[in-house]
């Protein structure tokens, strides 16, 4: 039995860097004290959702990956708790910058960081202005409380994505997420669909997956946003068996025996049974399967 227990961060963002950052600290000492070997973070959990706007200005929250503050921070605090940080950052790369996420183990040690691949671009969330598309190619991480595929926010609509990570040996699916209203639909609630998109990954190759989502009403120069939390956790089967509420702080946490789900997922077949000479179709933007 290989029994780890994950915690999903929920809570508001506000101005104030440091103030973001100490109450993330004191939430991830929450979850500790809850029995967490893990604990994701929500995405650019620093500041507020800036990308509702095109500013250049918010180009000066980037700092390279090299001695940020943040990560040194978190790492000290994974040391001291002795529990698995991914945490999000906006990186500035010479003159490139990404929505990244650093991977803190158990001990301290920083293992090396994720680029978000998929860069998403509509009203209220215009990353493709600020934001690189990701270069560093999906990756798992060896971890003292198991191997973690890491994706964010947008990365979690691609099965794609989720099937190359357990294909590298991922035993759970983590997604640091900033998402709520549709400024350009108000009436639309997308909350329901981008959990069953992540909970069909879980279903379709057999692991847990959490997400961590942001809650409160932020306000921008051209659309308010309104994120709707509902950070959860998603069985093997795809099954939500932790949630948090659309707007309160909140805590997730689920456990799971990561043995016992390989064992499972072995005997399923799922694996086994794949066919990837026919999936060349996924390889090319129309489906033909080649370049030209």
């Amino acid at each position: 039995m290989r029994r780890v227990t994950v915690a999903a961060i929920q809570t508001w963002c506000e101005p104030d860097r440091a103030r973001n950052l100490e109450r993330h600290v004191h939430l991830v000492r929450r979850a500790r004290m809850r029995g967490a070997d893990i604990v994701l973070l929500q995405e650019l959990f620093e500041f507020p959702y800036f990308p509702k706007d095109q500013k250049a200005d918010y180009f000066e929250l980037a700092q390279p990956f090299e001695d940020h503050p943040t990560i040194a921070r978190m790492a000290e605090l994974a040391a001291e708790l002795g529990v698995v940080l991914p945490v999000s950052f906006f990186e500035r790369a010479h003159n490139a910058y990404f929505n990244s996420v650093a991977v803190i183990d158990a001990d301290g040690r920083v293992l090396g960081i994720y680029r978000k691949s998929h860069i998403p671009d509509g009203p209220g969330y215009q990353e493709k202005y600020y934001f690189n598309p990701g270069d560093t190619g999906f990756r798992v991480w060896h971890t003292r409380a198991g191997v973690l595929g890491i994706g964010i926010c947008w990365d979690q609509w691609f099965p794609e994505a989720a099937r190359a990570m357990v294909l590298m040996g991922a035993e759970m699916l983590l997604y640091p997420s900033a998402i709520g209203s549709e400024p350009q639909d108000p009436d639309y609630d997308s909350r329901d669909h981008w959990r069953r998109v992540m909970q069909g990954h879980a279903a379709a190759n057999m692991v847990p997956v959490v997400a961590a989502n942001r809650i409160g009403r932020e306000q921008g120069e051209s659309c308010t946003v309104t994120f709707y939390g509902s950070s959860f956790a998603a069985d093997e089967t795809g099954a939500i068996v932790a949630e948090g509420p659309r707007d309160e702080e909140a805590i997730v946490t689920a456990s799971f025996d990561l043995d016992a789900i390989r064992t499972r997922r072995a005997g399923w077949g799922l694996f086994r049974d794949r066919r990837p000479n026919l999936y060349l179709p996924v390889l090319s933007l129309d489906g033909r399967g080649t370049a030209f």
